[in-house]
């Protein structure tokens, strides 16, 4: 018998810190899309792509930038430390 406990909440709702909400779902950018670190533009974001939210603003980052911050990336540092 496999009886939960009501006040037990599932990991996507403990995960986004409120109860009965989860993560927003992220938003493509329309148009075209400019890499913040070397300026090449794609015509949508590409899933290669990556962003970031630095001061309430998105900055798209190509993959090639990407993978060579990848480390400043995941430790969260602002694009202009890299």
């Amino acid at each position: 018998m496999n009886q939960r406990n009501p006040d037990q909440q599932n990991p996507d709702q403990r995960r986004a810190g409120q109860p009965g909400r989860t993560h927003p779902t992220a938003v493509d950018a329309t148009g075209p899309v400019v890499c913040s670190g070397c300026g090449t533009t794609a015509e949508a974001t590409p899933l290669t792509w990556t962003y970031s939210v630095e001061n309430g603003v998105r900055r798209y980052f190509c993959d090639v930038c990407a993978r060579a911050n990848l480390r400043a990336i995941e430790g969260r540092l602002d694009s202009d430390r890299w």
